[in-house]
């Protein structure tokens, strides 16, 4: 019997992708937004590809934003870049 792998959507590209070739960006309870690089961390996530071009993507479409259902700030969205590349 072949092992199910977990298929994840990148809210920039809308490419579907295996779950762990992709960054989870979370949104913890605290509302703080970081990147989770165990994937395991509690909160609300959103998958991105592990490339700033589609982090752009995803902040200039808004993917990230309904993804985790809140305003994401320009210094969160500066951090969130400098962190990917």
């Amino acid at each position: 019997m072949q092992k199910k792998i977990p298929m994840r959507k990148c809210v920039g590209c809308n490419e579907m992708k295996e779950k762990k070739e992709l960054i989870r960006v979370l949104k913890t309870p605290e509302d703080e937004i970081i990147l989770d690089t165990t994937g395991r961390a509690n909160g609300r996530g959103a998958y991105i590809c592990n490339n700033p071009e589609c982090l752009k993507k995803a902040i200039k479409n808004r993917g990230l934003e309904r993804s985790l259902k809140s305003h994401i700030p320009a210094e969160v969205s500066d951090r969130l870049q400098k962190e990917l590349s």
